[in-house]
Formats: C-alpha cells, structure tokens, sequence
C-alpha cells in the first residue's frame, strides 16, 4: 500500500515565498487525500504490492482504472513537486542541467521563459514540466493527473500549477507564483541528479543495444 511521504523541508523551510499554511494544506490534506483514496481502491486488487510508478503505469492503459490513475498520478506527481523546490533555492542552475539547457534550448534565458509561458498558460489545473525527451531536454505541459511517466519522457523538474499550489499565498496570480519559483524556490540539485541519472540510463541501454549487436 502507498504512504505519504514527509516533506523534505520544514513546513517553514520556504518562507517567506511559500507560507507553512499553505504546505501544510497542500502537504497534509490534499497530497494525504490522492494517498488515501488510490489506498482504498487499490485494496483487494493484483496492483496493491506494486509500486507506485507500476501503479500509475497499469492503471493509465485501463480506462475503468481512472479514478484510480488521477490519485495515484497525482500522489506521484506531488511527491516530485516537493523535491522540485528547496529552500534558498532559485536563480540560474550550473553543472550538467546548465550545459544541456544550453545546448538545448539556447539559453537560460529561452527556457525560463518557455518554462513560465508553460506555467502560466496551462488553462485550469495541471503541471509544467521539464523533461528528457529521446536526449533532448524539453518543456511541456499536463492536464489534471496527467504526468510524463506513462510515456517516453523522463520528468526532471516540475511546477505545480493547481490552484491550491499558490492560491493562499498569491490568491488568482499564477504569473507571480511562476516566477517566484523559478527566481526563490527552484532545486536545480534535485533536476542535476535526475538528469544524470536518465543520461547514464540511457547510456547503459545503448551499450547494452551495442554488445548485442556485436555478439
């Protein structure tokens, strides 16, 4: 069965840009609800022992599984936002994730403004996501649950763009939510590890393709 995971942070930890009411909230109550919902209708089933990703993955090609598939998606999903942000986080990121932002948007300057236009223009609740998409570093956008890994693309950093994300603290302004992230709350450590690990992933499939190709 799944559990909740602690935060990584105090509920403190990102003041003043994110307030202790609104992680506690967020955290405590909405997060703790996807948790205990997919729980209750994964009892009983073949998928209750599975992992949550297995979760997600079985239940996103079973159309009758979609109540079980928007919780457990979005117990996922909010368990990454978390680590998505640290505090004194924000600014420009360095080491890998900068090269391949580099190289493959440009500049900074080009993904931070694709990354915000994906925030902000995400009609009603969703996600922006940054993802690595066959080597390619991209931005995208979901609706709702939805979450890049029921396909090919793997997440490294995303924005939590649902109301209750922002609303206590930034009331209907998405945009100063966005950029606030981005300048104050971003974890460019968390994105650097998860860029590294798919790069290495993706390495070791393609030596592994080679060898058998040379056997």
């Amino acid at each position: 069965m799944l559990t909740l995971p602690d935060l990584p942070y105090k509920y403190s930890a990102l003041l003043p840009y994110i307030s202790e009411d609104t992680l506690r909230l967020h955290h405590d109550k909405h997060h703790r609800a996807y948790v205990n919902a997919a729980n209750t209708l994964l009892r009983g089933t073949a998928l209750q022992a599975r992992t949550l990703e297995d979760i997600v993955a079985a239940a996103s090609r079973d159309t009758k599984n979609r109540a079980l598939f928007n919780n457990a998606a979005q117990a996922w999903n909010h368990t990454f936002y978390w680590s998505s942000m640290r505090p004194e986080g924000g600014g420009e990121p360095t080491g890998t994730i900068a090269e391949h932002i580099a190289v493959d948007f440009g500049s900074y300057d080009v993904f931070h403004r694709e990354l915000a236009a994906a925030a902000t223009g995400q009609f009603g609740s969703g996600w922006a996501w940054l993802v690595l998409d066959q080597g390619v570093l991209k931005v995208t956008q979901t609706a709702n649950a939805e979450t890049p890994i029921t396909g090919q693309q793997i997440p490294i950093l995303t924005i939590d763009v649902w109301e209750h994300a922002y609303y206590v603290d930034y009331r209907n302004r998405r945009p100063d939510y966005v950029a606030t992230f981005l300048s104050r709350l971003v974890n460019w450590d968390f994105a650097n590890r998860n860029l590294e690990r798919a790069l290495q992933t993706s390495r070791d499939g393609e030596q592994s393709r080679a060898a058998r190709v040379s056997a």
